[in-house]
Order: C-alpha cells, then structure tokens, then sequence
C-alpha cells in the first residue's frame, strides 16, 4: 500500500512539472566591459527568484556561479563555432566532455541552441546549422543526456517573407533550403522552434502605420482583424508570433512547440528613437509578463502555453549599432533597476491594506518581509542583501538595536528595507523574489527605527558596520537547519506511507 501512494505521488508531481504553464526567463547578455562577476550575477537572479535563463555560450564562469541555484539554463553555441561543431561529431563530442559534462547536472542545463539568427548574418552559414545541430545530439545521445537537453536554433522574424495578416505568415524561400531538414529535426526531437519578436522594432521602423499602444500591450481601442480568419488582435507580439505558428502550419508543423527566446523594450535610445524610454520598457515588459503568466496564449492559440525570454539583464555597452542597442538591460552594471519591473506579475501586495501596489512613493512607503515567504526564500533575500547588495546588515546583529525579535521575517524585514530606500524606493527593489512587500505604515519600533528616503535613522551610535562576510544569515536560520527541515518532512513522508 505504501509503495502504491508514494508511486501515486510521483506520478502526480509529475503531471505537475508537465503542466507548469506558461515561463517567463531572462536573457543574460555579456557583450560589455562593466558587469558584475557571474557569482554575484547568479546571486542577483535568485534575489528576483527568476527561474530561466539563456546565456549565448558555454563560458565555464558563468556555468560553475549558476550550480545548485535551480536555474534552468539555456546555453549557446555561437554562430562563429558552428563550422567547428558541423565537420566532425570529434568535435561535439570533445566539447560535451569539456564544457557540459564537469557541470551538470549540478548547473541545470535544458537546452542548447546552435546558432544566434543564422539569416541575418553576412556570412552564408546557414547550412552550418543543421549538421552541427545533429552532432550536439549525437554527443548528447553518447552520454544518455539527449532527452533531458534539448538542441535547437533561434531565429530573427526575418526568417519570414510574409508576416501580415499572421494567416499569411510565411516563411523566406531562400531559406528552405535549410528550414526544412531543421523543422524536421525538431519535431523528430520533440525541440522547440525559436523565435525572437521585437515589436519594437515594428513600431519604430514604421510609426505611421502602427500604434505605439498596439506595440505596447496596452490598446483599447486599435484592433487588427485579420481579414483570412477573423481574428482579432490586440497586440502586436499576438500578431507575430501568429505569423510563426501560420508559417509552420503551411509547411505542415503545426504541433511544433513555439518559444520567444527574445523580446522586449529599451529605456534609452537616439534622438530619431523617440519611444526607447524607461516609461515604454517598464510598460512592455509589465504587460508581456502578465500576457504570457496568465496562459492567454494567442488569438490563433488561445490558452497555448509560451515560454519567453525576456532581453535583456543589464545594458550592454560594447553592442554595436545605434544608442538603443546598449539599452535594453532590466538592470544596469550596478545592479540597481533601471526601471521597476515585477518578473512575478502579480505585484507586490500591501500586507496592511491587502491592495496591490504597483508604484513607488519615495519615503512614504517601506519595504519588510512577507510572513508568507519561506525560509530558503528569505535567507536568500537576506544574504544577498547583505553582501553584493552592500546593505548595512550590523543594526540585527546580536545586542544590536534591530536584533529583538530574532526571528528571520524581523531581521529580513529590517534589510530589505535598508536595500529598497538605498535604490530608490522601487518596486523592484522591493521585489526579493517575491519575499518583499511595500507597506506605508513605519515598521519601526522601539530603538529599530527603519530607514526612510536616504536617512539611516538607526539610533545605535555604538553600532559597527558589518562586513559583507560577516553577515551571511541569522546562524538560527542557517542553511544547514533548512536542510534538516526538509529532510525530516521527507522521513516523515516516507514514515506515513509504510516505504
């Protein structure tokens, strides 16, 4: 009986990791002189509690800062080493015993796409693709990884001759050439086809013929019908990736699995890029998170499961090409926001009023612990906030005057707020995965008196400032006591059901 429940069990958490619904993730962009180091980049990432994550190669530092952060990582084989990779299988092999296989699965890596946008490169290296694309899979299928890393390749929506109306979306003839063997491919290896769609783009190119609202998620009155099907769109990224799923069933693909590997807005831009502001990025990427979130799928795909990659992390000022091009990071060098931006697309949630706030207010609001955050979630908001977050962390520290309650949520509370008032007061920077929530209520008490605008108004002249070293979490939430406690729920489950 006891085998037949836990077997129940696994075959139900199963069934939820298969119907996890729509993804949100992150691209992280390296192309800059001016970035944090990857240890401090993946400590940031787990802050925000974001999940997913595509990088553009295999860079060793970046693979080893994200081991055992749960981080799903897509990583990439750039267009330059695809003539590498397509010659001999040597090659794939050699490069999965090296760059793969010392890191996962301890570093959790679930896809690796071959080539960046093959079509828009100068260099006539589209047939590379499909080869190498088989020989990572061999390599794969050698080490008996080939059904938990999926191979794939991304593309530009200039993969298409026709976007418009989406039912006409076709693809480019003189691509088909390899188009073709690679569809097939995907849909024999269950992998997604990858596209990146920038609205953006559309709007800016042609303003005169398409609302900005209609880019930016936020229409109430344009509406684009189609004239092929009746359908009608809100929005532009529906309108493109529509074009996609149009493109694959002409071809006869339509149960191929589409993903967004990269979307989204930049803040800043030249003078001729007028809609490249903070306002129309924090507006698109807020929009787009709870479009896809809330698993409303497409007009051609209602209710259709997408995941998306967010572009990017942080600006890039290496990148080429206009002032925008450097500007589409979430975040700049520093860590601090660029504009704020809830990854989760709920908001965060006043805990004395219950309503959603969705904007700052500078001084007038604080920033403490939810009481409904886990543990791990806090201790990781908490150490973090300590150390790369350069918080003053020593006012909770034992006989300090924020110490009492030792309890995680109080001394949590207590850093986050430190860190929210020192980066603007942000939603943002209220965020900690979650864990944060902004009140407008003081939560000082006694001699804790909690920061306000850019005041520190602790009142402990005694009180030492503590290294980033020194504070790495309350020693009674340590990350050994969480461990004990998971694994003794889990003896206690294995006791219930007679294992």
């Amino acid at each position: 009986m006891g085998t037949s429940l836990l077997s129940l069990l696994l075959v139900f958490l199963s069934f939820v990791e298969l119907s996890r619904g729509s993804t949100i993730g992150v691209c992280y962009g390296r192309n800059a002189d001016d970035l944090p180091t990857p240890d401090k980049v993946a400590q940031l990432i787990q802050v925000h509690q974001i999940k997913y994550v595509r990088i553009y190669d295999s860079n060793v530092q970046v693979l080893k800062a994200f081991a055992n952060t749960g981080v799903e990582l897509m990583i990439g084989i750039p267009n330059s080493d695809l003539l590498y990779f397509s010659q001999f299988q040597s090659n794939a092999d050699t490069w999965m015993k090296n760059s793969i296989l010392p890191y996962y699965p301890t570093t959790k890596i679930t896809y690796i796409t071959v080539g960046a946008e093959v079509t828009e490169s100068p260099a006539n290296i589209s047939a590379l693709v499909v080869p190498a694309m088989v020989n990572v899979l061999n390599a794969l299928k050698k080490v008996g990884l080939h059904k938990k890393i999926k191979v794939s390749s991304t593309h530009s929506l200039g993969v298409l001759s026709r976007s418009f109306p989406p039912s006409a979306g076709a693809f480019s003839s003189k691509f088909a050439s390899f188009l073709k063997p690679m569809l097939e491919f995907m849909v024999e290896n269950q992998s997604p086809f990858m596209i990146d769609i920038y609205p953006y783009y559309a709007y800016r190119d042609s303003p005169s013929n398409v609302s900005l609202d209609y880019a930016l998620f936020s229409s109430t009155s344009t509406e684009v019908i189609d004239p092929n099907t009746g359908l009608v769109y809100t929005n532009m990224f529906d309108a493109q990736l529509d074009a996609i799923f149009f493109a694959l069933m002409a071809l006869n693909f339509r149960t191929l699995k589409i993903m967004v590997t990269e979307t989204g807005w930049p803040s800043k831009g030249s003078p001729r890029e007028k809609a490249a502001n903070p306002d129309n990025a924090q507006t698109y990427n807020t929009n787009l998170i709870r479009h896809v979130i809330n698993d409303t799928g497409t007009p051609a795909k209602p209710g259709e499961e997408i995941d998306v990659y967010i572009f990017s992390l942080f600006n890039e000022n290496r990148k080429p090409g206009l002032e925008s091009e450097r500007n589409w990071g979430m975040f700049y060098p520093d860590q601090t926001s660029v504009y704020s931006l809830d990854l989760t697309g709920k908001g965060n949630v006043d805990m004395v009023t219950g309503a959603n706030i969705t904007s700052s207010n500078g001084g007038g609001w604080w920033c403490i612990a939810s009481s409904s955050a886990s543990q791990a979630v806090l201790q990781n908001g908490l150490d973090w906030a300590c150390g790369p977050g350069n918080v003053d962390c020593s006012a909770v520290q034992p006989s300090q005057p924020c110490f009492q309650p030792d309890t995680l949520v109080s001394h949590a509370s207590f850093v986050f707020n430190s860190y929210f008032q020192q980066n603007g007061a942000t939603d943002v920077a209220c965020s900690f995965g979650g864990a944060g929530v902004k009140v407008n209520k003081n939560p000082s008490y006694d001699q804790c008196l909690y920061m306000t605008g850019n005041k520190t108004t602790v009142a402990n002249s005694t009180a030492t400032k503590a290294s980033s070293d020194a504070y790495r979490g309350i020693p009674m939430w340590s990350t050994t006591r969480v461990l004990a406690v998971v694994f003794l729920s889990l003896s206690l489950l294995i006791t219930r059901v007679g294992v």
